[in-house]
């Protein structure tokens, strides 16, 4: 267990919070999804609320240590003074005598905004030099940025040598969620991996298939899986250097006795685009000129019922091509399902959480995490460098 806000003095102080505002914005400059900036809103408004002077710090897209001016952080600052009812002030860079001098200035429960962290190459390199910089605009550090905790840069480990550092509330409910899945999860347990590439989630399958009663596979890792059995997959996604990976995860199932279950039936398409002709095959039956792009109604059917009388339930990844509206009935009737069983029910991963913040379903399942790449490392390695930086709970 970590320290948290809920454990220190924070009445007062320059509290420095490591957010992740990595959003994404429409055409129009506007942001198209603020579920990172509101999932920060807990921890921001309790420091507000204890009248700390609050210093928020992000990266906003990779402008690989240059100043990109469609990158700059003040895009994030109406959106997140809109949600919290107060001015957010933001200034044109994070370190240097400009900034202490806008951070002395602060009063209590004011919010400033610096400039995009990443405009400094020191960020990503983690220079000790950078992260003392950051270190010095502030009394206490709070990492509330699981989706980037995974990475071991200035402002989420560096920073931490030099200013007493705890967890945000957002942190502490990542890990909560996330490592309950780890240390004391409710059998039955099962996992649900989908998404595109094997060799992203080789290493979080093999830690879990030791902790679970069942996997169940879908979306472009189903092709590798299925093709790895000796199937005919035809032009589907498949992952040709992780054949063997997968029959190592296969054989490691048999061995264990905990099954690795694929669909039986699959949406075929010539083509993965919108309007392209579709047809549902059994998988022993796949076209050589056409691919995988959804799991079909036998299979949903099929895993459905495997997922009801599980205690516990984890999803990383979605079922077929959900971007396109036609391949996506697969993730939006399991996610239908899911959030219908009494279990516990985590989310995490890309499209996945896409697809349940845009079903409005978010708020019938247990967590729907907010890391990517964090939430594959947290439970593959069971730690993470942003996390081990912080003090532990007394």
């Amino acid at each position: 267990m970590k320290m948290t806000i809920r454990d220190i003095d924070v009445s007062g102080k320059r509290v420095f919070v490591r957010v992740d505002f990595n959003v994404p914005f429409s055409d129009d400059g506007s942001v198209s999804d603020d579920t990172r900036i509101r999932a920060a809103l807990p921890t921001i408004r309790y420091l507000l609320d204890r009248k700390a002077r609050v210093i928020l710090a992000s990266h906003l897209g990779r402008p690989k240590g240059k100043v990109v001016e469609d990158m700059r952080m003040n895009r994030v600052a109406g959106p997140l003074g809109a949600l919290l009812g107060t001015a957010v002030n933001c200034v044109d860079n994070c370190v240097g005598p400009e900034v202490e001098k806008v951070v002395a200035a602060l009063r209590d429960g004011e919010v400033l905004l610096l400039e995009n962290l990443r405009f400094h190459m020191e960020e990503e390199k983690n220079a000790a030099s950078f992260a003392e910089q950051l270190a010095t605009l502030a009394d206490v550090y709070v990492n509330d940025a699981f989706g980037t905790a995974h990475r071991a840069h200035a402002s989420t480990e560096g920073i931490t040598h030099f200013i007493p550092s705890v967890a945000g509330l957002l942190m502490e409910k990542e890990l909560s969620a996330l490592g309950g899945l780890l240390t004391s999860p409710v059998h039955p347990f099962a996992c649900v991996f989908g998404g595109a590439k094997v060799s992203d989630k080789v290493g979080m399958i093999k830690s879990m298939l030791a902790r679970v009663d069942i996997v169940l596979v879908g979306g472009g890792l189903a092709a590798t899986f299925l093709k790895a059995r000796g199937l005919e997959v035809g032009h589907s996604l498949v992952e040709d250097d992780s054949l063997d990976v997968a029959r190592d995860i296969l054989r490691e199932s048999e061995k264990s006795g905990v099954p690795v279950l694929l669909p039986v039936d699959v949406l075929v398409s010539r083509k993965v685009q919108a309007g392209e002709r579709t047809r549902i095959v059994p998988v022993t039956n796949i076209p050589s000129d056409m691919g995988i792009v959804d799991i079909g109604p036998r299979t949903i059917d099929y895993f459905s019922g495997k997922l009801e009388s599980c205690h516990t339930i984890m999803w990383n990844g979605p079922m077929g091509v959900y971007e396109i509206a036609q391949f996506s009935l697969g993730t939006k009737c399991l996610i239908n399902y899911l959030t219908a069983f009494d279990a516990t029910t985590v989310i995490g991963g890309g499209s996945s959480v896409d697809a349940v913040h845009e079903m409005g379903l978010s708020e019938l399942v247990t967590h729907v995490s907010t890391g990517g790449g964090a939430t594959l490392e947290l439970l593959e390695k069971g730690t993470l460098p942003g996390v081990d930086a912080l003090a532990d709970a007394r």
